[in-house]
């Protein structure tokens, strides 16, 4: 078939392509991704990094990210790192060993770090009652120097939330927040155990409009059980009438050998692949026609939002909270699992409250593994992250800024790049990577032609697919 152009997005949707070129991959938050974290990196590598901060000059602006693992209720869907529980007593106590990993942090950091960037993701934020909210966030202002024009946000379930609670955080600082939908549609929501009504995400979006909130995000998964074409533009059109922002369209991961509850989704509820695809068409077709731009990925804003002015500008940037317009900052990430990017190193929390309560008692950082990137990885994290936020590389940047000859260093990465060129997902000169708009939505597999790691190994059964 002939590709389908969105000009409005540099973007063109080949299907046949589509079929030929999804295969499971990273979705490349990091690189080295997650997986290739090691044990031998621990708390004092990741202390001696904190504190490198401070040496020659190095002291970027930060960016934080706090996580708060809690929920009331379980979605079959989920895959994150989470806390099943009704016990507020639980998150009360959580919040007072937040306080003493940012202490140990602080510490290490030397002083009032500034900070341009917070989120609050989980798990379920808002599940912490306003006085552990009004708690949380004065310890991290105690610690922290934030800059006034700075991104705060956080992810809420429109469930549990009031216009009480949209005041005060408001009153806390937070100027952006993204809202879990997924599916409008009753009997997608009654499959993935995650029944929320129109009314509740509409009450929930004016209430966040109405305390100066700057953006608001709508969460979106396509591939989910009972979900078909016509559900689908149901839920899409009434996205549109709610006038988000920003949109971020995932595709459902269906790996329930991984992730427990999603053993509870019927097999013969899911989608077929060729159906899953003909989802994520349609969804790109009415959310551009709407005005919304593809960002990259599964991320798509209105022409004036700071995400998509950053894409314009080439200022964008991807880690673990997707696509960022800060690239300057280290991450510094607090609670269970978290991951920190500080200069060349990744580090990740350990996994269990358990864990993380015994290491903070005997007053070490609680991480459980982490990375410091060689040279040859810093290069390949730069070549990814140009393709996966810019849609392409000049050969010459990267020359300069790693001293390679490129067309030597990656011989072998060019020849695999070739199949990409001969179906025209990819344009390949003296200067410049290009990723064509058919190829923009292929461009993990694109990626991972310069993944060392993805193509030593054959273990890719741990990733989603592209599609």
């Amino acid at each position: 078939m002939h590709a389908t152009l969105i000009p409005a997005s540099d973007l063109a949707i080949d299907t046949d392509l589509i079929r030929k070129h999804d295969k499971a991959g990273p979705r490349y938050t990091s690189y080295p991704t997650a997986d290739r974290f090691v044990e031998a990196y621990g708390s004092a590598e990741h202390a001696g990094w904190l504190a490198a901060r401070n040496i020659g000059g190095r002291n970027q602006p930060l960016s934080l990210y706090i996580h708060l693992p809690f929920c009331a209720n379980i979605c079959y869907y989920c895959a994150c790192n989470k806390v099943i529980t009704k016990d507020h007593g639980r998150s009360a106590k959580y919040v007072k060993y937040l306080k003493k990993e940012m202490d140990l942090v602080a510490r290490q950091l030397q002083g009032r770090s500034p900070v341009t960037q917070l989120h609050w993701g989980g798990g379920t934020p808002t599940f912490l009652s306003g006085d552990e909210m009004t708690e949380l966030m004065a310890i991290t202002r105690d610690h922290f120097e934030f800059d006034p024009q700075g991104e705060y946000s956080l992810e809420i379930d429109p469930r549990s939330v009031s216009r009480e609670t949209f005041d005060l955080l408001g009153r806390l600082g937070f100027n952006r927040v993204s809202i879990g939908v997924q599916d409008f549609e009753p009997t997608v929501q009654e499959a993935i155990h995650r029944i929320q009504s129109r009314d509740e995400t509409r009450a929930a979006i004016e209430a966040a409009r109405a305390v100066g909130m700057k953006s608001v995000n709508l969460d979106l998964i396509y591939g989910l059980p009972r979900q078909t074409s016509e559900s689908f533009a149901r839920t899409l059109d009434e996205v549109i009438r709610l006038e988000p922002d920003r949109i971020a369209l995932y595709s459902y991961a269906h790996i329930p050998t991984l992730f427990k509850p999603q053993r509870r989704i019927l097999p013969a509820d899911m989608p077929s692949p060729e159906a899953k695809l003909g989802l994520l068409v349609q969804a790109i077709n009415t959310l551009t026609a709407a005005g919304y731009v593809y960002i990259g990925m599964d991320h798509f804003a209105r022409p004036d939002d700071e995400l998509n002015i950053a894409r314009r500008q080439g200022r964008l940037h991807r880690n673990f909270q997707g696509y960022s317009t800060r690239a300057e900052c280290d991450l510094v990430a607090l609670g269970i699992s978290a991951i920190s990017q500080v200069g060349p190193a990744y580090a990740q929390n350990v996994k269990t409250l358990d864990e993380y309560y015994t290491l903070l008692d005997a007053g070490e950082l609680p991480i459980a593994r982490g990375v410091e990137l060689s040279a040859d990885d810093a290069l390949r994290r730069a070549l990814i992250q140009a393709l996966m936020c810019h849609f392409e590389v000049s050969i010459e940047s990267i020359e300069i800024a790693h001293l390679i000859d490129f067309k030597r260093y990656f011989a072998a990465e060019l020849e695999l790049l070739e199949v990409y060129c001969a179906d025209g997902l990819v344009t390949l000169d003296a200067q410049w990577i290009t990723v064509t708009p058919k190829g923009r939505l292929l461009v993990r597999s694109i990626a991972m032609a310069f993944d060392k790691y993805v193509r030593q190994s054959a273990e890719r059964q741990r990733f989603s697919k592209v599609i």
